[in-house]
């Protein structure tokens, strides 16, 4: 039987417009209601009841289950779920269990309780947490953090390539001369990010300047490691950052030293926290996860499942994207 993602596909349209379309919402151009009800014709389309309630808003609900609900991180996952979901259409029962395993089962089992028809379980960080397991009767993607069971469908960014998308714009900006500062080694974020930055380096033939140096994921941290960096090898020319807040240190520590950014010292950071980013000085460019984009993936693959699609398992890594601003690149 055609699921409604395979109505969308044929459309070229998304999920939430597709079922907008075909439960005659007034909030869809005449010409893309045609495409879409063509293409259900086409499939033999057959709307699933509970896909249906889902959009119409009717008896949809979602659970979100985060061990993050302060973070940075989980804010802008859930405004991407709600972003495919659709403002107002899906009742979604938030849940924080502050990391704490008997809080976070204390909260599945509410939510399973109320019925949900699917739920994102959000980490506060990319390494891989304990699955909820295989026994949960609704749908489940994990987002940013990944599950430990290779069963479960997991949702993270692509650590790694935005390593390797830092180097490689440090490189086109003429810098050859590379440092590095992360933050907590024993972070997946900070493994990955590094071997993608050492893999981007080797393959122009080079390698960092100096060892790179790991602490904590802050400014101080970032001030004392490139006072430290700068101080032994004052012929760098440029330093990748593993987070903006450490970015954002090397940044004042360059300014002491009377380093002009990004003239002499080019800086780069990661996570394009804009808070931090667009005011720092300069303006810092930085590694964006695309987390707004992940959470909508992780609430499309939660209503395909509903829909009645197969589900999927695995690890996805979601492409990352460079944000250029004035600490690598000089206004003219």
């Amino acid at each position: 039987m055609a699921t409604l993602g395979d109505v969308a596909r044929a459309a070229g349209v998304s999920l939430a417009t597709a079922s907008k379309a075909i439960n005659n919402r007034s909030d869809v151009a005449a010409s893309t209601r045609r495409r879409v009800l063509k293409a259900a014709d086409e499939l033999a389309f057959t709307p699933n009841p509970m896909a249906k309630g889902l959009f119409a808003g009717r008896t949809g609900t979602v659970g979100l289950l985060t061990s993050d609900l302060d973070g940075r991180f989980m804010l802008p996952i859930l405004m991407g779920a709600e972003d495919a979901f659709g403002a107002g259409q899906v009742n979604v029962f938030l849940c924080d269990a502050r990391g704490d395993a008997i809080r976070e089962q204390h909260h599945l089992r509410a939510l399973l309780s109320r019925r949900v028809d699917g739920i994102i379980v959000v980490g506060r960080q990319t390494d891989p947490r304990p699955s909820l397991g295989q026994e949960i009767p609704v749908p489940v993607v994990y987002a940013y953090a990944p599950s430990d069971d290779d069963r479960d469908l997991s949702l993270t960014p692509d650590n790694r390539a935005g390593g390797r998308l830092a180097i490689e714009h440090l490189l086109a900006c003429g810098r050859s001369r590379i440092a590095h500062v992360s933050g907590d080694p024993t972070y997946a974020a900070a493994r990955e990010r590094l071997e993608g930055a050492r893999t981007a380096l080797a393959d122009a033939g080079l390698d960092f300047v100096g060892e790179p140096l790991s602490g904590d994921w802050s400014e101080h941290w970032g001030r004392d490691a490139a006072s430290t960096l700068l101080t032994r090898h004052p012929d760098i020319d440029a330093i990748f950052a593993a987070s903006d807040q450490i970015a954002r240190g090397v940044l004042d520590t360059a300014r002491d030293l009377g380093r002009t950014v990004p003239d002499d010292l080019a800086v780069i950071g990661y996570d394009n926290w804009e808070l931090l980013a667009t005011n720092s000085r300069p303006e810092l460019t930085s590694i964006d996860a695309n987390l707004q984009q992940l959470g909508r993936r992780a609430a499309q693959h939660v209503f395909e499942a509903i829909d009645g699609s197969t589900r999927e398992s695995g690890i996805r890594n979601l492409p990352v994207r460079l944000v250029i601003r004035g600490s690598t690149v000089a206004r003219r």
